[in-house]
């Protein structure tokens, strides 16, 4: 897997792009921060897209019962391969890093 850095000009667009093609795909939210610790926001929740609004300065990551709300991104990194990203992850103005996890769910034969 290759960790990848994306430029601030790319984000609305990367992640337009990354929300339509997404199909079924679980995630896990964890934030991490001095003072802060580590938390877990959400755990392996369907995820419907994450967005970019340059205007607020925002990153919105919204998954079923969830909406996480990143303001003041500095930083997005992707964690990759050739055929899928498997991480995304945002550092914010304070230092307080989003952490994406992304997994397919599991589907379980008919009993």
């Amino acid at each position: 897997m290759r960790l990848s850095q994306l430029g601030k000009s790319q984000w609305q667009g990367y992640f337009d792009r990354f929300s339509r093609t997404l199909g079924p795909k679980r995630v896990e939210i964890e934030v991490t921060g001095l003072g802060l610790g580590h938390q877990v926001q959400a755990k392996w929740i369907p995820l419907m897209g994450v967005s970019y609004d340059p205007r607020n300065d925002v990153v919105a990551v919204v998954a079923e019962g969830v909406d996480h709300l990143i303001r003041k991104p500095a930083q997005i990194h992707l964690q990759h391969d050739a055929e899928w990203v498997h991480g995304i992850e945002v550092t914010d103005a304070d230092g307080i890093r989003h952490t994406l996890t992304l997994k397919e769910p599991l589907i379980l034969p008919p009993p």
